[in-house]
């Protein structure tokens, strides 16, 4: 046995010896996308009599590790339970980060974490600090198997008794995929569409998947300020970060907003909302609210969504979660930075400002990066697609997105798409997932430090 862990923590090492940490977060999933693709070929893999390719078994591990949950092949009758659970793994995997269960193993076996590892533990949550790393890694593996435990067993007082045993594993796989934002489900073809009106599923889903999106920092520093409720009453809320004042109230607003837009846009469409009671309408549109939040799972058709209700979800979808969590998207505090600098350069102000604190322009600069790169690869990535699928505009533009934002919501068309459609959208959720910025490191030659000697300030004219 100290063998094993001894290998096991030499081979760890070697992985993480002298390279960049963002190449290091991109080979890993580039390497477990594989690895699934290779376990999912496997002839008990698969139901007896389906038949699934490479190409769909690789598009398959990718939207399970990149946590996105389009499928060309349906989940529950194709895969066997090894394959279904082989595509949960890489769920787990894909939501927490392969640094993170990494580092989890490296602690389980009781070894030290170095420096190396801190700085990939710090560039994988985008932390400020190498501190109290150990710790952090610990509480994020437990938070996480504690809030998927619960859900799975509130999942069951539904699916147990409609299902019998099959429900225990139906509970316990949507729970997972519901909180890293994956999407996948293993109930049938159509997704959550016969829970549309369930209020406990509906319920359940949701705070799993603002929970997963919210981030970790956000869960820690929300549970230390109400802790402090104890000794300075509701003022230890205003202790709260800059980040997480800015995550729940952009959360909060997005959700009650989009719900509002697609009630507004559809209580009266026969094919989603109309033939709903108003409190069920009221339910649905908030589902489909927090769902385009790069979750996936769907209560209602995507494709008979009129065109205002898909232009808004593909605002939400783009936007998705908050950073340091299990979501997608360019993520809710880098749109308040860069909406809030807009407005402040619009004002002649210097500096941005947010409850009351200034934003450091380094945030800003790469909210800017962040931005325009995911937009770029959307662009890139609809426009390829566009000569690939025989398609819409919009039901093009709705994939892309998806897949770039790592969502896995669809108007009906990745089932359908060619050899080169599936290539396109693989490597759109890979891209989306490992991150503008950590590829743009991976596929630098070497950071520069900063040179002391600047070039001459010349004026442009911008706008």
């Amino acid at each position: 046995m100290q063998q094993l862990r001894s290998a096991i923590h030499n081979a760890i090492a070697r992985f993480l010896k002298n390279q960049p940490p963002a190449r290091i977060i991109a080979v890993g999933f580039a390497l477990l996308i594989l690895l699934g693709a290779a376990l999912l070929m496997l002839p008990f893999a698969v139901h007896p009599g389906a038949h699934v390719g490479p190409l769909d078994a690789l598009f398959t591990a990718t939207t399970s590790v990149c946590v996105t949950g389009l499928v060309t092949v349906p989940t529950f009758s194709t895969w066997s339970g090894f394959g279904q659970a082989v595509i949960l793994l890489l769920i787990q995997i894909g939501g927490l980060g392969v640094i993170t269960i990494l580092s989890g193993v490296l602690i389980t076996l009781h070894r030290r974490i170095g420096l190396g590892a801190r700085m990939l533990i710090q560039d994988a949550f985008n932390l400020n600090t190498l501190s109290g790393m150990v710790r952090f890694v610990k509480n994020v593996i437990l938070g996480t198997f504690a809030v998927e435990g619960a859900g799975a067993l509130l999942y069951m007082l539904v699916f147990v008794p409609q299902y019998g045993a099959r429900g225990v594993w139906m509970a316990v796989f949507n729970a997972v995929s519901a909180f890293c934002n994956a999407g996948m489900d293993v109930i049938g073809p159509s997704s959550l569409y016969a829970y549309v009106s369930h209020p406990l599923v509906n319920a359940v889903t949701c705070l799993l998947i603002v929970l997963g999106g919210l981030g970790y920092i956000v869960w820690w520093d929300v549970l230390r300020a109400v802790r402090g409720i104890k000794k300075q009453g509701l003022r230890s809320l205003k202790t709260l970060t800059l980040h997480s004042k800015i995550a729940l109230s952009a959360t909060a607003l997005l959700i009650v907003l989009g719900a509002a837009g697609v009630w507004i846009f559809e209580h009266d469409n026969p094919l989603t909302l109309g033939t709903l009671p108003l409190g069920q309408q009221l339910q649905a549109a908030l589902f489909q609210s927090v769902t385009t939040r790069t979750a996936g799972f769907a209560t209602v058709p995507q494709e008979n969504l009129r065109n205002p209700t898909a232009l808004l979800s593909l605002l939400l979808m783009f936007i998705g979660g908050s950073p340091v969590g299990t979501a997608g998207g360019v993520k809710t505090v880098t749109v308040v930075v860069l909406a809030t600098s807009a407005l402040a350069a619009i004002r002649n102000k210097r500096d941005t400002v947010l409850f009351h604190r200034t934003v450091p322009r380094q945030a800003v600069a790469k909210a800017v990066a962040v931005t325009g790169m995911s937009f770029a690869i959307c662009f890139l990535s609809t426009l390829l697609l566009s000569a690939a699928a025989d398609a819409n505009a919009l039901d093009i533009l709705y994939e892309a997105v998806s897949a770039t934002a790592t969502v896995g919501l669809t108007r009906g068309l990745t089932p359908t798409l060619s050899a080169w459609g599936k290539l396109i959208i693989i490597v759109t959720m890979y891209l989306g997932r490992v991150g503008p910025i950590s590829l743009a490191i991976v596929f630098g030659t070497r950071r520069q430090s900063e040179n002391l000697i600047k070039e001459p300030t010349e004026e442009i004219s911008v706008g």
